[in-house]
C-alpha cells in the first residue's frame, strides 16, 4: 500500500487514470461532428485552463463529456451550445472550475503581498 501511495506522488493518481480512459470511451462514443467540437473544446482547455489539480480537470472534463452527449443524444447543433464564440464558451466553462487553477495560488500570494505591504504602512 505504501508503495502505491508513492508512485501515485510520482506518476498522479490511479483513479485520475481510469477516469481518463473512461471519459476517452465516452468520446469515441460520440457521432464525429461532436467528437470533433470535443475534441477542440478539450484541446483549448489543456493549454488555456492552467488547472493543475487531476481530480479538477477530469471533473471539468466529464461535464464537459455530459453536455455533449445530451446534445448529441437530442440532435442539438454543436453551435447551439458553444454559441457564436467558441473561445468565451470555453473561457466560461473553465471559469466554473476555477479552484484547479494553478494562477489561484499566485492570485493569493498577490493579495496577500498586498495586505502585508499595506500593513506595513
Amino acid at each position: 500500500m505504501m508503495a502505491a501511495g508513492w508512485i501515485e506522488q510520482l506518476t498522479g493518481s490511479f483513479d485520475d487514470k481510469k477516469r481518463w480512459r473512461r471519459y476517452k470511451a465516452r468520446k469515441e462514443q460520440l457521432p464525429v461532428s461532436y467528437r470533433t467540437a470535443i475534441d477542440g473544446i478539450e484541446r483549448y482547455f489543456m493549454y488555456a485552463g492552467s488547472i493543475v489539480k487531476g481530480d479538477v480537470m477530469m471533473r471539468m472534463l466529464e461535464d464537459l463529456a455530459d453536455l455533449i452527449e445530451r446534445a448529441a443524444a437530442d440532435g442539438t447543433p454543436i453551435r447551439t451550445i458553444v454559441g457564436e464564440d467558441p473561445v468565451e464558451f470555453a473561457d466560461t466553462f473553465i471559469a466554473n472550475y476555477a479552484d484547479g487553477q494553478w494562477i489561484n495560488k499566485e492570485r493569493k500570494r498577490l493579495t496577500d503581498a498586498i495586505d502585508r505591504a499595506a500593513d506595513q504602512a
